[in-house]
């Protein structure tokens, strides 16, 4: 088994999702255990990605339910989602029975005090050793950025959110 990592897409632009599902789709293919767990995110939401990766054989998915970025949902509401859902995956990460975890939205979670940031640092620092992690959202906290193997910031230099064109399905969505 291989030395697991720990990776980070973080910043302000687009697509950090989007290369944590094409390093996920890549690990599938030379058939790593996977699990994507996708906080605040509701399942009533469309996802392109998820529509064609349900059911693939080596990938477990997990969405919270409660989704933040929809913005109709109070923070303890939130809060307590994160809690039950981090609760339910942590055993699951421990146990090692995955090549890959993506805790997408990991980042926002730790920075915005939806689980305390002393609880995410346990999982990193508890992680098997051979557990790639890859951890996705906006501001990441320092202390998981000194803690990563990798971290990549996603820039915005430019984005067609400010000339008013909305998200657009198979794109953004």
């Amino acid at each position: 088994m291989q030395q697991g990592l720990i990776q980070v897409y973080t910043g302000p632009g687009k697509g950090k999702t989007t290369a944590a599902t094409g390093l996920l789709v890549r690990a599938l293919g030379q058939e790593l255990k996977v699990l994507l767990v996708r906080f605040l995110k509701s399942e009533s939401l469309p996802s392109g990605e998820l529509n064609i990766l349900q059911g693939l054989p080596g990938l477990e998915i997990i969405t919270a339910g409660v989704g933040g970025v929809e913005g109709r949902k109070r923070p303890e509401q939130i809060r307590q989602n994160v809690a039950e859902t981090f609760a339910m995956v942590r055993p699951k990460i421990l146990a090692g029975d995955y090549d890959l975890v993506v805790l997408d939205e990991f980042n926002v979670v730790l920075g915005n005090g939806y689980l305390p940031l002393t609880d995410g640092l346990e999982l990193l620092d508890q992680r098997p050793a051979t557990t790639e992690l890859v951890l996705t959202g906006r501001n990441a906290p320092q202390e998981v950025i000194e803690r990563a193997d990798l971290v990549s910031m996603i820039q915005a230099e430019k984005h067609p959110f400010e000339q008013g064109i909305l998200a657009r399905a198979g794109i953004e969505y």
